[in-house]
């Protein structure tokens, strides 16, 4: 069995997301989406901040199949992925997301 070294969360400007304090605090996101749009699936809207003690976030699953990052629903993304609030109402997008 290998072990992959998945990309970092290195930004979240997500202020309301439960897992973000200074950070992404979550152990792994997943991103998912449809239409254009992809969305952080571990968003979680509630007052409570919850997670890990440190930051140590990175990308567990990406079901963007059309990214150019995603190579067999792993991401691959340099230099980490970026999330923040998105287009069209979106509250949490993977903003590294690039359409293939």
């Amino acid at each position: 069995m290998t072990t992959t070294e998945m990309p970092a969360v290195s930004e979240c400007t997500v202020t309301g997301c439960s897992y973000n304090h200074d950070g992404c605090h979550a152990f792994a996101i997943t991103v998912s989406g449809e239409n254009g749009a992809a969305d952080c699936g571990t968003f979680i809207p509630l007052a409570r901040k919850g997670g890990l003690p440190k930051v140590v976030a990175q990308v567990g699953a990406c079901s963007r199949v059309d990214c150019a990052y995603n190579r067999e629903l792993e991401c691959t993304a340099p230099g980490g992925v970026r999330v923040g609030p998105g287009e069209g109402g979106h509250d949490a997008n993977c903003l590294t997301y690039t359409r293939s």
